[in-house]
């Protein structure tokens, strides 16, 4: 009774995780996409990829810290690279070198 408990506890927890990852991957994307667009940059490759995961403790409890690396150019032949934080799925910090805001 208790592995079955122990399991199932586990397989939510493994299928939260998963769920949550993709809607914060999905709001990456939008966010520097968007962030690209405003700064007349292009966003390149859909290269919004997952850098590094942290726990962040909050007024709101225990949040995931993620951070996104992506590359952008501002004519086509160039690469920079930014990076993004989300802590859950709201937004931290953005940063494109020169062209931050």
């Amino acid at each position: 009774m208790h592995e079955t408990l122990a399991i199932s506890a586990l397989l939510i927890t493994i299928g939260w995780l998963f769920l949550d990852s993709l809607r914060a991957q999905e709001k990456a994307i939008v966010i520097c996409s968007k962030a690209c667009n405003e700064r007349n940059v292009q966003l390149l490759d859909q290269t919004v990829s997952l850098h590094r995961v942290g726990i962040r403790w909050g007024i709101e409890g225990i949040r995931l810290r993620r951070i996104y690396r992506f590359d952008y150019s501002d004519d086509g032949e160039n690469r920079h690279t930014g990076h993004l934080i989300l802590v859950g799925i709201r937004q931290e910090e953005l940063s494109m070198g020169l062209l931050s805001h």
